[in-house]
């Protein structure tokens, strides 16, 4: 009994702390904004077209992924249905508007049981499926720092904790600690290594490592890397393409000196996908303060910049409730008949151990 509670109290709190870190950080974003100045903002001087067209390239983001997961599950020999990977990919970040980062272990689980697939290894492709990600926001960091330089600087002498944080991971204690602690679990995996739990950990680690090296193998690497640019252009056009909305962003995409809006879009989106590192609830409130935080470096007001910011999130936050809607009907009839028609869709690697997972 002592167990289950204590386990109740780890999921309550991985839920409770986000909720509380997005509650906070939403109160530091409106105590400088006017509040009715932000509404009346988006009520009159919106162009709602562009924020719907935003809305669909979200969409197209979204399959691209799934298209792109699709060609590390295939090296697996896991094969699900196309439009199964899109509903895992819908039905993910749906569910973390509620329950952040528990829509990426909801989507492994859901193709990992449809397709009788080792639960660990289908996490593992979605690990690389993350890493990848992380490697495009460090291109766009460094791109963004080659044509954005005063910009950042900018960034940086405004709010001193993007200073602290460059600081901190320029810091050789930082890397001698993160030395230090795997050293120190290597050690104890070597001192326990005969026990049930290691070796069960060993079991873990090995189907973890299959999904995650699945890239290096797969068929098709320059499709993966073509449909990774696809995706993060994506993202780029669908912020840009919201600049559109509002006169005060419209403005920046009318000088030739920034690329256009080029270069405003460029630094409140990295910054945003920075922001989105931060466990909160789809997003709201590290992404919007983000976004907002790169506006005011072009001189954008905090009002003005926070009326788009909540607005673009907003649309993107209705088409995810919708796409969650669809996949919940999706999963309860249309992929249910599919898979009774189908049982064996899949072929699952017979070199990755099973047995773990039963």
């Amino acid at each position: 009994m002592t167990t289950l509670a204590s386990h109740i109290d780890r999921r309550l709190a991985g839920w409770i702390l986000p909720f509380a870190l997005t509650v906070g950080l939403l109160w530091y974003l409106f105590r400088k904004v006017d509040f009715p100045e932000m509404i009346d903002i988006i009520r009159k001087g919106c162009d709602y077209w562009w924020i719907l067209a935003a809305m669909a390239i979200s969409i197209l983001s979204h399959m691209v992924r799934a298209a792109r997961w699709r060609l590390q599950l295939r090296s697996l020999g896991i094969n699900p249905p196309y439009m199964a990977l899109c509903c895992s990919i819908f039905g993910c970040y749906a569910l973390n508007l509620i329950f952040p980062r528990l829509g990426e272990l909801w989507r492994c689980t859901y193709i990992s049981r449809r397709q009788k697939a080792p639960f660990t290894t289908v996490l593992g492709s979605m690990v690389s499926d993350r890493l990848a990600d992380t490697a495009a926001v460090a291109t766009l960091l460094l791109l963004t720092f080659l044509v954005a330089n005063s910009a950042i600087n900018a960034f940086l002498t405004k709010y001193p904790v993007g200073r602290d944080l460059v600081d901190l991971a320029a810091s050789p204690w930082l890397w001698i600690g993160i030395a230090a602690a795997c050293a120190l679990a290597w050690g104890a995996l070597r001192i326990w290594r005969d026990t049930k739990f290691v070796e069960r950990l060993r079991q873990w680690g090995h189907q973890l490592w299959e999904g995650f090296a699945s890239v290096g193998r797969m068929k098709g690497k320059g499709w993966f890397v073509v449909l990774t640019f696809l995706l993060w252009g994506c993202y780029f056009v669908q912020l840009y393409v919201a600049f559109f909305a509002f006169p005060f962003t419209r403005a920046l995409c009318g000088e030739p000196r920034l690329g256009f809006g080029l270069e405003p879009c460029l630094v409140a989106f990295v910054l945003s996908s920075i922001g989105m590192a931060v466990p909160s609830n789809g997003g709201l409130g590290p992404w919007n303060i983000a976004v907002m935080f790169g506006l005011a470096i072009y001189g954008i007001s905090d009002t003005e910049g926070t009326a788009f910011s909540m607005l673009q999130w907003s649309g993107q936050t209705v088409m995810l409730i919708i796409l969650g809607i669809f996949t919940m009907f999706y999963i309860s009839g249309i992929g249910r008949r599919h898979a009774d028609l189908t049982p064996a869709d899949t072929k699952v690697d017979p070199t990755v151990d099973t047995t773990a997972d039963k």
